[in-house]
């Protein structure tokens, strides 16, 4: 192999990597994936606190009309998975609060979601929903 070969392999070796990074970046963070099997907040959870985050799941139906809060599910739902105590948080939903009102979309068309990621329990005063993990300034998009 020719040493101007092998550079020009290096460099598109070099500049194909950050590609593959963002695309394995891209992958949806899977609801589970945030807690650990005691229900404590994964390390991977902890590492990405603060971060804009993709998830993936459906829209569960929202508690109110024309809101800026709604549930990310694993599965689809037809009705909302309200929940009363920290205790009792299911570790396969997760709150998502964007910046402006959203047209719901259907319980059980599948979107990407990605918003900073909170940990730690919040009760919304609007609607009195706790959550126990939040994608905070939020965007979604059909998947």
């Amino acid at each position: 192999m020719h040493r101007r070969h092998f550079l020009t392999l290096s460099a598109a070796g070099a500049l194909a990597a950050p590609a593959a990074l963002r695309a394995q970046a891209e992958e949806p963070l899977q609801l589970r994936r945030l807690y650990t099997d005691d229900r404590d907040f994964s390390e991977t959870a902890r590492s990405l606190e603060g971060d804009r985050v993709l998830f993936e799941g459906f829209m569960a139906p929202p508690l109110e009309a024309n809101s800026t809060f709604f549930v990310l599910t694993k599965m689809p739902m037809s009705v909302c998975p309200f929940c009363e105590t920290e205790s009792e948080w299911p570790d396969d939903i997760l709150a998502v609060y964007t910046k402006r009102v959203y047209r719901v979309a259907p319980f059980n068309r599948k979107i990407h979601v990605r918003g900073e990621l909170e940990l730690g329990p919040y009760r919304d005063p609007d609607t009195g929903f706790l959550s126990m993990v939040r994608a905070v300034n939020a965007t979604f998009d059909y998947a």
